[in-house]
C-alpha cells in the first residue's frame, strides 16, 4: 500500500515533471521525457510511447525502454525502432480490440492489467514470443491513453512491470499509480500538442518566408539564389564566432533561440526585393529594360548608312550628264569612309553598352559626340538626334550597368526591408529579426545605408550578415552581368573592404581563420572559382598570432 509520505514525494515528482515538460522544444526529447517520467512516478522497469499516425489509422513506437533488458529506443538513444505500427482496425474496418494500446486508443479509456499471463479478452502471444525470447516477464500492465484538449487520443502510454521499491518484486500498478500515470499523460498531452503547434506555426511561417523568396525568384532568377546562399553562409559565420574563444569576439555566444531567430532574418534579409522592377535588377546591360535597346540603335545605324547609300546615288545620277567618272570616284569614296565610320561608331556603342569596363572621359565623350553629331528622320519625319537623352544617359554610365537613380532604386529594397519587418507584431524571441535584416547594407564607418550606422551602432548578428551577403555577391555565379569571382580574388576584395572602413576586421579575420570561404565554396562554388588561397597575403587579414607562435615552436 501507497504511504501518505510516498504519495506526497510522487506528487511533487509529478508538479516538477509538468514544469519542465512545458519548456522542452525538441519533441523526440520530450517524448523521451514523458516516458521516462512516467516510469519514474510508478517504479515501471519499462514501457512504451505510441504517437496517433498522421491518417489515425495506427499507433507507432516512439520510445521503448526496459530498465531490466537494458533496453533503450527511439528518442535520442539513435537506435531503431524495429517493431511495425499497430493497427487500429482491421482490412475490414473492425476496431482491433485484442491489442492493449490499441483498445486504450479506441475507447479512451486505462486498461490496468495485474498478470499479462493471466489477462483475458487481450492478444499477447507477441509478449509471450518476446518473453521467451530474452527471458523476460512481462507481468504487469498500465497502458493510458493521451487526450489533448480536443480530447482526442494523440498517443498511448503502456507501462510494464511495477517494481516495490523495499522488494524488489514486480506487483501490479497500484490505483495511486494509474492516477498519477493519467495525470502525467494529461500534461504530457498537453505539452506535445503546444509543442505540435508551435512546430506547426514554425514550419507555415517558414513557408511563407520562402513563398517571399519563391515570389522574388520567379520575378529573378538571379536574385532567387542570392536569397538561398546568404542564409547559409550568415549561418556558416555565426556558427564560425560562436566557436571563438579569444579576441574580441570571445564572448559572443548563441543558443537555440538566438541560431532561430539570425536564421529568420537571413531568409528575409532582402525581402523588399519584392518592390524592385525586374528590369532593374536583372538589367544586363546599359540600354536594357524590358528589352536591350541597343537593336533600336542599331536600326538606326542601318537607317544612316541606307541614307548615306541613296545620298551617294542621287549624288551620282547629278552627275551623270557630265560624266565626270573623277567626281563619282570621290563620292564612292566618301560613302565607303562614312560607311566604315558608321561601324566602328555601332562597334563602339555595342561595346560600351555591355559596362564590363570603366568608361574613360574619352569614351564618354564619344558616346556624347555619336548622339548628337548623328542626325536620322524618326518615324514622325522629323530630323532627330541620334540617341535620346535617356540613351546618352546610360551609354555614358562610367561602371556598370546602373544609372544613379537605378542604383537608388536597387538600395531602396534595403528600406522597403525593414518597412515590411517593422511592421510585423514579432514575438520576444525574433524581435531582433528587423535590426538584424536591414543592417547588412551598413558599413563599419557609418558610411553605409540607409540609416549610416557604425560598427559600434551595430549588432554582430548585422555584421555578419554584411559579410555574407558581400561573399555571396562577389563569388555568385548566376548574374548576368558579371561572372563569378575566385575564392583569391573575391578574399582581395573582402580584404580591402576591410581596411577601407566597409566590414567589420575581427569577423573578416574569423571568416578567414576558420576558412569559413572554403566550407562556403565546396557548398556553392563551382571547382574553377575554387582556387589557392594564400591568406598571408590576402589585404588586412591578421593571423591568429597565439596559433603563429605555437606552430613555430
Amino acid at each position: 500500500m501507497d504511504t501518505i509520505e510516498d504519495l506526497f514525494r510522487r506528487f511533487e515528482q509529478l508538479n516538477a515533471i509538468g514544469a519542465a515538460l512545458s519548456h522542452e522544444r525538441d519533441i523526440d526529447k520530450l517524448l523521451e521525457n514523458i516516458l521516462v517520467a512516467a516510469k519514474i512516478i510508478t517504479h515501471a522497469d519499462g514501457g512504451t510511447l505510441y504517437r496517433v499516425t498522421e491518417d489515425e489509422a495506427s499507433l507507432r513506437f516512439e520510445i521503448v525502454r526496459n530498465d531490466s533488458l537494458k533496453i533503450a529506443m527511439g528518442g535520442t538513444s539513435g537506435n531503431p525502432i524495429p517493431f511495425p505500427p499497430l493497427p487500429l482496425r482491421n482490412e475490414q474496418g473492425e476496431e482491433n480490440n485484442s491489442m492493449v494500446a490499441a483498445y486504450a486508443a479506441i475507447h479512451q479509456k486505462t486498461v490496468n492489467i495485474a498478470d499479462a499471463y493471466e489477462a483475458e479478452g487481450f492478444d499477447f502471444s507477441g509478449t509471450r514470443k518476446f518473453d521467451a525470447h530474452t527471458g523476460y516477464r512481462s507481468q504487469s500492465f498500465l497502458t493510458v491513453p493521451m487526450k489533448n484538449h480536443e480530447n482526442a487520443v494523440i498517443g498511448v502510454l503502456q507501462l510494464i512491470n511495477s517494481i516495490d521499491p523495499d522488494t524488489g518484486r514486480v506487483t501490479p500498478f497500484s490505483a495511486a499509480d494509474q492516477r498519477l500515470a493519467e495525470s502525467l499523460a494529461s500534461q504530457a498531452a498537453i505539452a506535445l500538442t503546444n509543442r505540435q503547434l508551435i512546430s506547426q506555426l514554425e514550419q507555415l511561417f517558414e513557408s511563407f518566408i520562402q513563398l517571399i523568396n519563391v515570389a522574388i525568384d520567379e520575378k529573378s532568377p538571379y536574385t532567387g539564389g542570392h536569397c538561398e546562399r546568404v542564409p547559409v553562409l550568415t549561418m556558416m559565420l555565426a556558427e564560425a564566432v560562436n566557436e571563438t574563444r579569444s579576441g574580441a569576439l570571445a564572448d559572443f555566444s548563441m543558443g537555440d533561440k538566438d541560431r532561430y531567430e539570425l536564421k529568420i532574418a537571413g531568409l528575409l534579409h532582402d525581402c523588399g526585393k519584392v518592390t524592385t522592377p525586374v528590369h532593374v535588377v536583372d538589367k544586363a546591360t546599359k540600354l536594357q529594360t524590358l528589352y536591350d535597346r541597343i537593336h533600336l540603335v542599331d536600326t538606326r545605324f542601318e537607317v544612316l548608312k541606307r541614307d548615306a547609300q541613296i545620298a551617294m546615288l542621287k549624288a551620282k545620277l547629278a552627275l551623270r550628264d557630265a560624266r565626270d567618272a573623277r567626281a563619282e570616284a570621290m563620292i564612292e569614296e566618301d560613302l565607303t569612309r562614312h560607311l566604315r565610320q558608321i561601324e566602328s561608331d555601332r562597334e563602339f556603342l555595342r561595346h560600351a553598352n555591355i559596362g564590363g569596363e570603366l568608361m574613360t572621359p574619352e569614351d564618354q565623350a564619344r558616346v556624347t559626340k555619336i548622339g548628337s553629331g548623328y542626325r536620322w528622320i524618326d518615324v514622325e519625319g522629323k530630323a532627330a538626334n541620334f540617341l535620346s537623352d535617356d540613351e546618352l544617359e546610360n551609354l555614358n554610365i562610367r561602371a556598370g550597368t546602373l544609372t544613379q537613380k537605378e542604383r537608388e532604386t536597387i538600395n531602396y529594397h534595403i528600406v522597403a526591408t525593414i518597412k515590411m519587418l517593422e511592421q510585423l507584431p514579432w514575438p520576444k524571441h525574433l524581435k531582433n529579426v528587423p535590426e538584424y535584416a536591414g543592417g547588412h547594407h551598413e558599413r563599419m564607418d557609418g558610411k553605409g545605408y540607409p540609416k549610416g550606422l557604425t560598427r559600434e551602432q551595430m549588432s554582430v548578428q548585422a555584421r555578419v550578415m554584411g559579410i555574407a551577403d558581400i561573399f555571396e555577391a562577389l563569388t555568385a555565379r548566376d548574374r548576368p552581368y558579371k561572372r563569378g569571382k575566385t575564392l583569391s580574388e573575391s578574399l582581395e576584395i573582402l580584404g580591402k573592404f576591410k581596411l577601407g572602413g566597409h566590414i567589420d576586421p575581427d569577423l573578416f579575420d574569423v571568416f578567414v581563420r576558420q576558412k569559413v570561404y572554403l566550407k562556403y565554396a565546396e557548398k556553392f562554388l563551382d571547382p574553377e572559382q575554387i582556387d589557392e588561397v594564400r591568406e598571408d597575403g590576402i589585404p588586412g587579414y591578421v593571423q591568429d598570432i597565439a596559433a603563429a607562435q605555437k606552430s613555430d615552436a
